[in-house]
């Protein structure tokens, strides 16, 4: 079987430190790895429609959250990977492309909510299609078996992150 970097950087700390459990580095040094491959081949998708990764994730969680398409930018900032700080911002840059548009609250008079544009409708409708169709390619060397298993493998390690058996907020 063919070595990776990884397999080489186990060999040289087990080398060099044959007292230490190296093992780690076998999935998080992976992980890392397939994760800078992953983003530079899903961000290519998104320059293509001219959006960064934040302004993707603000347009897809409009989109499926179904007609009419609105929110507010506290749910935004709730349900997508962008930081609150960086909402306002990304907003900007959305409503300046006339993909969403921020309008009064119907319910508080206080808010504002943000809201899909037909052209940020179409726009978005059009990459995520060709944002699955790249996720699906980077998948492709997994059979179904596979996929599934590291689906379930890495959902239960998120749920023990996120439920707070580990604090990545740093």
């Amino acid at each position: 079987m063919k070595q990776d970097l990884v397999d080489h950087i186990q060999r040289q700390w087990l080398s060099e430190r044959p007292d230490l459990d190296t093992s780690p580095i076998g999935v998080i040094g992976r992980i890392s790895r397939l994760g800078n491959y992953l983003r530079h081949e899903i961000v290519a998708v998104y320059r293509e429609y001219g959006l960064g990764e934040g302004e993707f994730d603000i347009l897809a969680t409009l989109r499926r959250n179904g007609a009419p398409f609105t929110m507010l930018p506290t749910e935004l900032s709730r349900q997508t990977m962008v930081t609150s700080g960086a909402i306002s911002k990304q907003l900007d840059r959305l409503e300046a492309a006339n993909l969403v548009v921020r309008e009064a609250s119907t319910t508080d008079g206080r808010s504002r909510t943000v809201r899909l544009t037909p052209d940020g409708l179409k726009l978005i409708n059009r990459a995520f299609e060709q944002h699955m169709a790249n996720e699906a390619r980077l998948l492709e060397g997994l059979s179904a078996t596979d996929r599934a298993t590291l689906e379930s493998i890495l959902s239960g390690w998120l749920k023990s992150v996120e439920n707070g058996q580990a604090d990545f907020s740093a």
